[in-house]
This record gives C-alpha cells, structure tokens and sequence, in this order.
C-alpha cells in the first residue's frame, strides 16, 4: 500500500522566487506534518462500501439484488474487514431487516427478498457499513433512499401536496388530495375524516367530501403548536362498511425557511485580495434552490451581481475593502427576497487558490495581502495536498512575494477529492482548499450486444471489455439490465459507483444528484462540480486535530472472520479458566471447540452459518459442569438513525412509480388470488397489555407495536430495543420518551413483562424468540402508571402463550427449564444466498403460456474481467418492447472506478 507519494514538480512562480521541492527529512516542521498524518493512515485507514442495486426503485414482493464493494485505499479491495452489514430502515426509523456478508476479495453479493408483511409502501433507508466504520462518523456509511410501492393489495391511489402559510404566531397549511381505486378511476363524493399527528399528538382534526375529480381540499391549522415534522391521516369511506386509510408526511416549508450560506475560498475574506466566494442556497428541506442576487457595500453602493449555476450553487469575487461590511440583497426563484450578511474580511491574511480548469495540473496561485506580506517576508510556506488523507505532493517555498504561483499535476493523485492545505512556517494550516481530480480515461468500461434490435424472448449475447489505455484489465464487476418503459430513471439523482466512491463517500452532508457531475461529463458540470468543492463540508481528518495529536479513538478492530465470543463463568459469578466449550449446529457437520483464557473468556473464530441458524454452545463436559455460565457478548451496532437526507424521499410514491407499479400489479396478480382465499375460525387472542388489569387503561392508539419476528436473530433483546423502540432513547440503563428526553427530561419509561413491573437488567432474562411482541407506549392518557411508578412512558413485552396441555411432573418440568451450561441462541447469520431467475426460451416456436413481465430483465453479480480479453454473457429478453438499459459498474485490480451504460431496442 501505497502511504507518501510525492510529486516530483516543477514549481513555476509569478515571481522570481524559487520553489524548492524536497524529501520528507529537509525539514522538520514538513516531517511533523507527514509523520502525523502517516500515523492517521496506518492506524486508521478509511474503508469504504458501496452497493449497486439492480435498480433504484421497487414494489412489494420484489427482490432487491445487489453487489457490495468494499475499498479502502485508491479504492483497492479492502484488506481489513471481510464481512459487511446491510441495514433497512423504514420511514418511521424503525430498523426492518440487517444482512449480514461475508466479503471475498472486497466484494459481496446479496439480495433482499420485500416479501409482503414485513414491507409496505413507503420510502426505506439503505446503509452499509463494517464494524470498522463504527469508529468513526456514520455520515461516511453508504445510504441511499429506496422508494417500495405497493401494488398486490393496492385499493387506494393518491397524490397528495400542500402549501404552508406561516407568521410568527400563526400557521396555516394548504393541502390537497387525491383519491383513485386501485384501476385509478377517481373517488368521487366520498367523506373523509383526517387527523394530525405531530410529536405523537393528534393537534387538530376534521372532516370534507371529495369533489368530481376526487380532490379534498383542507386546510390545516393548528392551534396547540407549530408542525415542524409531522403525519396526515386520511381515512375515507368507499362504501358504508368500507373505509381505506392513507397517511402522509408533513414537514412544512415556507419561503421563511430558504437559507444561503457563503464559503470564502482558502477559509477567509482578506482585505486587498480578491476573494472567491462560493455559496450554497437550500429551502426548508434541505435541497437546493436556485436565486439571483447583488452585493452591496454598508455605503449602498451596488458593487455586483450573481446568480446560482446548479441546484442553488455558484460563486462570485469580492475585493474588500478595510473598514467597509458587505452585505447581498438575494431573490429566490420562488419569488421571495432576503438579505444576507458576507462574512466579515480579516485584515491581514494569505489564501490559496486554486484554479481546477486544466486536465492536467492544478494551478495553484498563493496570495498574501500587504499587511500579512509585511509581517511575515521570507517566512516559509509549505503545501501539502492529500486524497483520503494520504500525502501524494508535498512543496517549501519562501515568502519573497505577495503572489506565488503552483502547478500541481494531476497525475500523481488518485481520482477523487484532493485536500490542498497551505501552512505556516510555524506548522499552522492557514488556508484550505478542496479540488476535484477528474480521470475518466483510467478505466474504460464498454458493452455491446451481437445485435442491434431483437425480438421479445430472443436471446441476447452481451460482449464486456475492461481496458486500461489500449491494455485489457483486470477487474471485477456487475450487471444489471432492466426495461426501461418499466423502469425509468433520472441519471442524474442516481447514486452510483463514481459518485459514492469518489464524492460523497469523503463529503459531509447531502449532495443532490450527485451523479450529475459524472453523466456525460462537459465543461460546464466541472466547472458547477469545483463550486461543490467549494461549499461542501468535508471533515474526515482536520489538519488542526491530526498535529494536535487527537486522533479518532478506535474501540471496534476490523472483522475478520464471523465471530461468537463471551465468558464462562461459574455459579459464584467468577470466570472459568481453561474451561472446554463446544459449539455446534443442530442439523449440519459445523462443530467447533475452544478453551477459555485465564480471565475466562471464549471465542469460536472462522464460523460460517446461514442466517436464523440454531447455535448450540456446551460447556457441560467440564468438571462440575452443570453449575457453570455461558455468558454471550452482545454485537455491535450503530445507532438507529433518521434519514440522514429527506430531500431524496419520493412524496407521492403512488404517481411517481405509476408505471412501474401497473407492470408490478399485472405481474403479481397471482400473489392477489391466493390472498382471496378464506379460512374460517376462531382466532387466537394474541397477549397484549389489556391482558393485564395495571395496563388496560393504555391506548393502543397511541402505542407502536413490534413483531416478535422482528427480534430474530437478536442475541439479546435489551440491546435490540435501544435501536427497535420507535419514540424512545436509551441512555445509561434506562429508556426515555425521546420528545421528552431532547427537552431535558428525565423521568425514564417503565417497562413490564407480562404486566409484571421489571428494570432495564430485567430484560437480560427474557429470550428473543419467545417474545411475542413489544408495545411502546410514549404517552399515557389516563395517567395510572406514571403516577403509581412515578415514570413516563411505558414499555410493555408480551411473550408467547404456552399452549395448554396434561399436567406435567416436575421432573418434566426440571426439563423445561434452560441449563445454563448449554447455551441456545440464533445469532446473525450470512444472508442466504440465492441466484438470480431468468428464463431459457430454448426453443423459439414454441408457445410459452405466461407472460413475461420482468422489469430486470439480467443481473449479474460476478463479472470477472482478466487481462487476457473480454467476455461473452448470454440472457433471454422478457415480452416487454422499446428501450432496455445495461448498466456495468465495478473496479479494476488497480483501483480504477468505471460505469458504462449501453442501450438496445426490443421490437
């Protein structure tokens, strides 16, 4: 790997001062900076994930497939980690599904199955991430937004949108819906009754008929509080006995809410220089909103004008003048205005700036104004430029002139962000600058089919080349074709290899679409991508921190292996020393064996087990073995997070995705049949809390409620709840309503199980897979549980009913109770691995009685170039016709990042 590489330059000045370039021991303020930031890179390198899904959206019932690459380094195959979790997350911030990966040669494929119950519409939240990745700020995990319609059981088709009205005492919000039956005929003169939740809270309420085009119109207006994050409810009755329910977010935006804020280039507005400025305006939800503005000195006198290039994004020069404040007069596209003050000019300082119009270099120019040249004449500068906190250039030169010129060649940095940092002589970093490395040409990645047009179902031979210049690389890739009149796609908001692995993968905060700056690359998106550069935060490392020793702690060592560790302990509670403990799975040849250390801890190393396994650990065959303790290590997990970027949310999933829901409800008609099917029966009374006398005055409309199903796999189910428990925070051994906990309260939930009151070490007790199911109640009404244990809040676990049978003998009944030498649990597993189905239509006259509705029509995982050729796939087309997309995506042996898309026609 490779750590320090330094450009040999040729520094070209405006002046006649001579730059010298030299090695790492000529001095030793250079030699702190590189052996720190080296100390960073060894001891934490930046591992990367990044999935490719087969497609960016889907319906209830499909299969996500996908492919993990996980990098490190110039995004060569990560040499730490080698197993990846997948996270989903639902639009209420409930965690739905983890899968686990093991990761081979930096590479993992997997597949989601949206099996229908556990999934409904709504928008879910993708994260990747290794256990590596926890030491360090989850804005670097992979995320993307999954928008999932529903189209089996679909009664109920809206499109929902609203405008607010806001005043500092008052708020008034405008909405308007849509009602369509599931053949999209509109709902005409039907009564609807609708709610407002906000904080749990239902804040007002009311009722309307939708008119002949199936429009209710409402207008909210809530007295008790403003709502800032909030959920319409709509219940409208079809018939009498009829009534279908929809709910849709509110998070109102005002014009109010539009924001701008302004990045000087290098950190500073300097007196006497001309400074760069970019700037960034985003409305209420955070995406960008384009203006048109003028700068204004405090005399009033108009100095220029400006406007945003892209998404609210651009840049304009301020020389500023000593004694004088700046300020803009902004007018947004939607018509509002506002003014804005520019950061205050300092009065002596030196910048660098960087012009990123060259394919080659970047030309960096360093400018000192007169009283900061005055002050620090033929002082040393030093440069250093890095790309994932590497050091690839680093450049001394001496202040003989108030302006130096560089030129930085491109070449010696990998593609992807470089961090341009000009210090003092004292070691002090002075000016900042980030800059884009475009190098397109690095891997070229081609498709191309053995015909230009085909028929349906004909078969289709896909020929995939990998080069490096004129050479054929080695590398590793995936596929995915789909019908493009079924699927089609905004390139541009996609998120894809080049722009995660060399964008927003080292960037703080939300890019909007990012795949702009790479979809048919032209001057105009460079130039709109070096504003980006501008005004985008980026904070894996600062220089400040890394000279000042603090470093990132690091608690998590990367995953090598699946792993199950713990403590063997003995009744007294004291650890068993070589102690022999025996792990097997009931029903394969799995069967491992380990010996404690002295301070009795185990671990079983290299296990390998599909998920929802039964795993069996003994420690009976040790002396006195029926007196010992298998105590398990609880796994590590990030915290439950929102969706760290709404503005990707799809708001009206139902017409968003019309087209690819009506092919979706065609092509799983069958999955409707079956459900028709009736059985008649009593059925079971589930446990719940009204089964206890102390709970029934708990409203379960005010309460959540969490499958058992979803506790699978769950070694333990306290820790669970700290990321499950929608409403709620956990913090040292209690639970909290988190509304509640965020205004400073205190007062911690009480929890119960099976209506008996327990403490938070209580739940060590209780076995996952008994658990029926978790009700969270952030609110009680009636006030008779918080008053009699002086709590907020209540956490109620039910667990399964044991079925009623003969009486038993207590010697049976010795049987039923768990020996804690032998230990039964279902830890996370490797997601099963599945293949992907595609039809052969082997003989062409034949009559195939089904249509074939596929919208992915290939996709393939394991796309294996070497350096001795291309290669040949082979699929069948489905019955759709028009335009189908392929999409390669992958790297080479070397790190090099590529994506190709190819199209053909189906007739």
């Amino acid at each position: 790997m490779r750590f320090i590489k330094f450009a040999i330059a040729l520094i070209l000045l405006s002046t006649t001062v001579q730059l010298s370039v030299f090695a790492q021991q000529d001095s030793v303020v250079l030699d702190n900076i590189i052996n720190k930031t080296k100390k960073v890179t060894d001891e934490r390198p930046v591992e990367k994930v990044y999935l490719h899904f087969d497609k960016p959206y889907y319906s209830v019932a499909d299969t996500m497939w996908f492919k993990a690459y996980l990098t490190m380094e110039q995004n060569l195959p990560s040499l730490l980690s080698k197993i990846v979790y997948v996270d989903v997350i639902n639009s209420k911030d409930s965690l739905v599904q983890t899968i686990k990966l093991p990761v081979v040669a930096g590479v993992a494929a997997g597949n989601i199955p949206l099996s229908p119950g556990n999934y409904q519409q709504g928008n879910y939240y993708i994260r990747a991430y290794t256990l590596w990745m926890l030491n360090f700020s989850d804005d670097y995990f992979f995320s993307k937004t999954i928008p999932i319609g529903e189209a089996i059981d679909k009664q109920l088709n809206t499109h929902f949108s609203y405008k607010t009205t806001e005043t500092d005492k008052s708020q008034v919000i405008d909405a308007v819906i849509q009602f369509k039956n599931a053949d999209n005929v509109v709902q005409t003169n039907k009564i609807v009754n609708w709610r407002v939740l906000s904080n749990y809270d239902i804040l007002t309420k009311g009722k309307g008929t939708t008119d002949q085009n199936g429009f209710l119109r409402l207008k909210i207006d809530p007295k008790k509080e403003k709502i800032k994050n909030g959920e319409l409810i709509a219940d409208i009755s079809i018939t009498d006995k009829d009534i279908l329910t929809s709910s849709f977010k509110l998070k109102p935006n005002t014009s109010a809410a539009n924001d701008v804020q302004f990045f000087p280039e290098g950190g500073d507005i300097i007196t006497g220089i001309a400074s760069r400025i970019g700037f960034k305006a985003i409305n209420g939800n955070g995406a960008g909103i384009d203006l048109k503005g003028s700068i204004v000195d405090n005399e009033g006198t108009k100095l220029s004008d400006f406007s945003s290039s892209h998404l609210g994004m651009g840049s304009f020069y301020l020389n500023a003048e000593p004694g004088k404040s700046y300020k803009t007069n902004i007018t947004f596209n939607d018509g509002t205005t506002k003014s804005f003050e520019l950061p205050k000019a300092i009065p002596s300082g030196i910048v660098a700036q960087v012009s990123n119009t060259d394919s080659l270099i970047f030309n960096l120019k360093i400018i000192a104004n007169d009283v900061y040249f005055e002050a620090n004449k033929n002082k040393n500068l030093f440069i250093v430029a890095t790309n994932g906190a590497v050091i690839y250039y680093a450049a001394k030169t001496k202040l003989n002139s108030q302006v130096t010129s560089a030129k930085i060649p491109k070449e010696k940095f990998p593609a992807g962000i470089v961090q341009i940092t000009l210090f003092s002589e004292t070691g002090e970093p002075i000016s900042e600058r980030l800059a884009f490395n475009y190098q397109p040409n690095l891997l070229k990645l081609a498709l191309k089919t053995d015909l230009p047009t085909y028929k349906p179902r004909q078969k289709v031979k896909l020929a995939v080349t990998a080069k490096n210049a004129a050479q054929f690389a080695e590398g590793n890739f995936s596929i995915a074709v789909t019908d493009e009149q079924k699927v089609p796609v905004d390139e541009n908001s996609e998120t894809t290899i080049l722009s995660s692995l060399l964008l927003t993968s080292d960037l703080k905060g939300y890019v909007e679409k990012p795949n702009y700056y790479f979809n048919k690359t032209n001057a105009k998106k460079l130039a709109d991508l070096d504003v980006l550069m501008l005004t985008q935060g980026f904070r894996r490392y600062a220089y400040k921190d890394i000279l000042a020793g603090k470093f990132p702690p690091v608690t998590m060592a990367p995953e090598q292996s699946m792993a199950l560790t713990g403590t063997l302990r003995d009744r007294t509670g004291m650890p068993v020393r070589k102690g022999n403990l025996r792990l097997t799975v009931p029903g394969t040849r799995i069967g491992v064996e380990t010996i404690t250390s002295p301070s009795g801890l185990f671990a079983f190393q290299n296990l390998n087990f599909p998920d929802s396994s039964e795993v069996v650990i003994n420690a009976k065959y040790n002396p006195n073995g029926n007196n010992l303790m298998i105590i398990m290590d609880g796994q590590p997990a990030p915290q439950m997070a929102k969706n760290p970027y709404p503005a990707q949310e799809v708001n009206n999933i139902d017409s968003t995705l019309s087209s690819y829901l009506n092919n979706s409800k065609r092509q799983y008609s069958y999955l409707r049949t079956l459900k028709e099917v009736k059985i008649e029966g009593a059925k079971a009374k589930r446990p719940s809390h009204s089964d206890h006398p102390a709970l029934s005055g708990l409203s379960s409309i005010s309460g959540t409620v969490i499958e058992g199903d979803r506790f699978k796999g769950c070694n333990m189910l306290a820790l669970c709840l700290q990321t499950m428990a929608t409403g709620l925070t956990f913090y040292e051994n209690n639970f909290y309503v988190s509304r509640d906990y965020q205004q400073g309260s205190r007062v911690p939930v009480q929890i119960f199980l099976n209506g008996m009151p327990i403490d938070y070490f209580g739940l060590s007790s209780v076995q996952s897979s008994e658990v029926e199911n978790v009700e969270v109640f952030t609110k009680d009404e009636l006030g008779t549980v918080n008053r009699m244990y002086n709590t907020n809040g209540v956490l109620v676990i039910n667990t399964k009913k044991i079925p009623k049978g003969t009486k038993m003998s207590i010697e049976e009944l010795k049987k039923l109770i768990p020996d804690p030498s032998v230990l039964k649990i279902t830890p996370k597993g490797y997601s099963k691995q599945r293949e992907f189905y595609a039809p052969k239509y082997v003989n062409a006259a034949a009559t195939y009685n089904f249509n074939d509705l596929r919208s992915t029509i290939y996709w393939n995982p394991k796309v294996i170039t070497t350096a001795t050729g291309g290669l040949s796939l082979e699929y069948y087309n489905a019955d759709g016709k028009g335009t189908y997309k392929a999409v390669i995506e992958g790297v080479d042996k070397n790190g090099n990042v590529g994506r190709f898309i190819y199209r053909y026609t189906v007739k």
